[in-house]
């Protein structure tokens, strides 16, 4: 059937096309994946097939990201980047925190030399 009219066109390019390229690549992910059983992944493609809209939507909605190993080892090595590149370093802060410490005069200048020596790794302190 060709679509005749702007609205039919509008629906066939906008709503039912993305529809189906989600439940085809829902379908594709089913089978690529290793982490699933053969049961499984009957399971899943049978709720996919016969419950096109809402079987698509709650695989995507309840499957764990990664498909392959591959993947899952890219994401988990991901993950380490970010949180060791955004992570605060813990000797960064407890030097901020014996600054803050020492300006308002609850640590004299000899025991924040001290400290200072000991996050630093310094083994002498400086004699302040």
């Amino acid at each position: 059937m060709v679509a005749t009219t702007f609205w039919e066109t509008f629906f066939l390019f906008l709503v039912f096309l993305p529809l189906a390229m989600m439940w085809g690549f829902a379908l594709i992910d089913i089978f690529r994946r290793d982490d699933l059983g053969g049961f499984s992944k009957a399971l899943w493609v049978t709720c996919v097939i016969l419950v096109p809209f809402f079987g698509t939507l709650i695989y995507l909605i309840a499957r764990p990201a990664g498909a392959t190993r591959e993947e899952r080892r890219m994401i988990d090595e991901a993950n380490r980047d970010f949180v060791t590149r955004y992570s605060p370093d813990n000797g960064v802060s407890e030097l901020s925190a014996l600054a803050d410490l020492h300006d308002r005069g609850k640590l004299t200048d000899s025991e924040f030399a001290t400290e200072k020596a000991r996050l630093l790794g310094s083994e002498t302190a400086v004699p302040a």
